[in-house]
């Protein structure tokens, strides 16, 4: 993979993620190739890059489509992501350091924060942190691998959870759970709590999906 395809990537992919680029919008590769400074072969293959990540359809002589999800494919994803993020949880509730069990509190402590100061944004980014160093302590990489790929799938729908009334300190309630299950190294407990958390995350979706969108 050449680096101007890696740069074509990386910002289209950008700007799927972060909803500028929205579900069902079509990409031309004339306007991608010269917002991007690159040639529109370039353009091509990281088109198809994103094509095998579930973010763009191409179609021979109609080019790229954002993909778009129906519901229900949110909700599947979701459930798979359920069981697969409490297998990751039961296996850094026994291998995870004190290190990063204050690293989870000081997390945790900034998230509080930002809730109390509406720093929706800022929560978000430190939520997905909180998240990655329950992964690095897990052994099981290989649900760790499945849910990423999940989540970049969802993550357009995901990051907007946190701005549903009410839905920000229950968040935090939940966290605080994960927490300290990971702190008593307990992996039934921990399993539970991260479960319920995303179960808590899909009925959000279920109940504002159009907002979401």
């Amino acid at each position: 993979m050449g680096g101007q395809t890696d740069i074509a990537f990386q910002y289209i992919k950008e700007k799927i993620l972060t909803g500028v680029y929205k579900p069902s919008q079509k990409l031309t590769e004339n306007q991608l190739a010269e917002a991007i400074g690159v040639s529109r072969n370039t353009i091509k293959k990281a088109l198809m890059m994103l094509e095998r990540e579930n973010l763009v359809e191409v179609e021979n002589n109609k080019g790229a489509t954002i993909k778009s999800f129906t519901l229900e494919e949110v909700i599947n994803y979701m459930e798979i992501r359920e069981v697969l993020e409490g297998l990751v949880a039961k296996s850094a509730a026994k291998n995870i350091s004190e290190a990063d069990i204050k690293r989870l509190e000081n997390i945790l402590e900034t998230m509080n924060s930002h809730i109390k100061e509406n720093r929706f944004d800022e929560y978000s980014l430190l939520n997905r942190e909180f998240h990655n160093v329950i992964y690095n302590a897990s052994k099981n990489v290989q649900a760790i691998s499945l849910i990423n790929t999940i989540k970049t799938q969802l993550n357009r729908i995901h990051f907007k959870t946190i701005l549903v009334p009410g839905r920000n300190q229950q968040s935090f309630i939940e966290h605080e759970r994960i927490l300290q299950a990971l702190k008593s190294h307990n992996e039934k407990e921990a399993e539970e709590a991260i479960k319920n958390h995303v179960a808590n995350v899909r009925q959000t979706i279920a109940q504002n999906y159009q907002y979401l969108l």
